[in-house]
């Protein structure tokens, strides 16, 4: 069943009865999602790696600091300082490899969906990626460790840790963020279930 995410409407007032604005959210964002022609109104929560520059320009940086010292190295080299083209080298090497390492994780993120009762998790980890899916009335979300660890999901003997991308102390607010929406999903009556016709926000 193919899904697409869409923007939510700027405006509350936008959203359908029903629907899942988040009221004082902290970390969730309002979204639609499109599911065999009808639009399902959603909660998101997008936790990503704090990176300050992406892939793309890393490989710019890496292969222009490549020119220059081997630019260096050369005019060495000529000069007869032989050894010092071998450990430019050897430096741009070890150097490539760091970031190299720091390029297959700069996209890790974490993002949790709850449309209904159903709550979603995609995680990435390098090229590893895990989903994972919860129904709410079952759920329950509750710090792994002290107040400032990590949150965990479980439900049926079945746990998952979440929010390791968010600083230590926003995480107590995403715990009960997720566990209000989370009751306000249980509560809704099925005939309330937060979805409209297929038509513009």
């Amino acid at each position: 069943m193919p899904i697409t995410l869409s923007p939510a409407p700027a405006s509350p007032s936008a959203w359908p009865p029903g629907a899942w604005p988040a009221r004082a959210a902290v970390l969730a964002q309002p979204v639609w999602l499109d599911a065999n022609g009808q639009r399902l109104a959603a909660l998101r929560w997008e936790m990503k790696r704090n990176c300050s520059i992406s892939p793309g320009q890393l490989l710019a940086v890496y292969l222009s600091l490549c020119v220059v010292s081997l630019a260096i190295a050369t005019g060495f080299f000529l000069q007869g300082a032989q050894p010092v083209l071998a450990f430019a080298g050897v430096e741009m090497l070890m150097l490539g490899v760091a970031l190299l390492m720091y390029a297959r994780h700069a996209g890790d993120h974490e993002t949790l969906t709850l449309a209904g009762r159903s709550l979603v998790i995609d995680q990435q980890d390098g090229r590893d990626v895990r989903k994972a899916e919860f129904r709410a009335e079952w759920l329950s979300v509750e710090p792994s460790g002290g107040q400032r660890s990590l949150v965990e999901l479980s439900t049926g003997g079945r746990r998952l840790r979440v929010g390791r991308f968010l600083r230590p102390e926003l995480r107590a607010a995403f715990a009960h963020e997720l566990r209000t929406a989370l009751r306000r999903a249980c509560l809704a009556p099925s005939e309330t279930d937060p979805r409209i016709e297929s038509q513009d926000p």
